[in-house]
């Protein structure tokens, strides 16, 4: 798949959403155009931070959501929030290789319960753990950031090794997403999508950015996202 084919899907994090109206925040940022909701899943073990579970999830589902949920699960053990999110009605779930003791058989759960399954390296995680599990793989997402909490800056070595996954995917001939979460704005998501990646998570970006200038209104956000990006084809 070249770089003129792909198709670049927005994921906004609801991590930097208003909690107190998440449904609502929900609804307008799918009504301004993003393709996926992304979930930051985090224990307060993994990373030092605690946020939401599959409960909310299935909240969102129950509120009339219908666009893909993309759950990542920075959490361990992972296996048996698998299952949970599984339930919730998450469409992709990806999680660390260093957060289970068996990555093929928590890629599998996933796959096996209808989900499609992804892989998550933090910024000093080698791509290597791919290699043998390419065939049960439908995402790779790089962490751009440490994982833990929003609003930080992009690591800009993370630009080498979105070329090295898009390398990979590309020779593994499958159809594989390459996801990016960590200070992804309008002024580095096109230098970040010719690096390969076409999937962008972005928390504080659309929902900090939109809210202060208008609270209901997300329309502006991604739309000079999605210009920018058209100038990366």
């Amino acid at each position: 798949m070249t770089d003129a084919t792909r198709d670049c899907l927005i994921a906004p994090s609801i991590l930097s959403a208003d909690f107190a109206r998440l449904g609502e925040e929900v609804d307008n940022v799918l009504a301004a155009g993003a393709d996926i909701v992304h979930f930051d899943v985090m224990d307060n073990h993994y990373v030092p931070n605690l946020t939401i579970g599959p409960l909310v999830c299935e909240a969102l589902r129950k509120h009339g959501v219908t666009a893909p949920i993309d759950a990542h699960l920075m959490v361990k053990p992972v296996d048996r929030l698998i299952g949970d999110f599984i339930d919730a009605g998450a469409t992709y779930i990806t999680f660390h290789p260093e957060a289970s003791d068996h990555i093929d058989r928590s890629l599998s759960l996933i796959r096996d319960g209808g989900c499609k399954s992804g892989l998550v390296f933090n910024p000093a995680t080698p791509l290597s753990f791919l290699d043998y599990v390419m065939d049960k793989v439908d995402m790779v997402l790089l962490m751009s950031v440490n994982p833990g909490f929003g609003g930080q800056a992009f690591l800009p070595g993370t630009l080498d090794k979105l070329r090295e996954a898009r390398r990979r995917i590309d020779a593994s001939d499958r159809d594989i997403r390459l996801e990016i979460d960590g200070g992804v704005k309008v002024d580095n998501i096109a230098e970040i999508a010719r690096a390969g990646a076409d999937t962008f998570v972005a928390g504080s970006a659309v929902f900090s950015a939109a809210r202060d200038s208008d609270p209901h209104r997300y329309d502006s956000v991604i739309r000079a996202f999605r210009e920018q990006l058209a100038t990366a084809r």
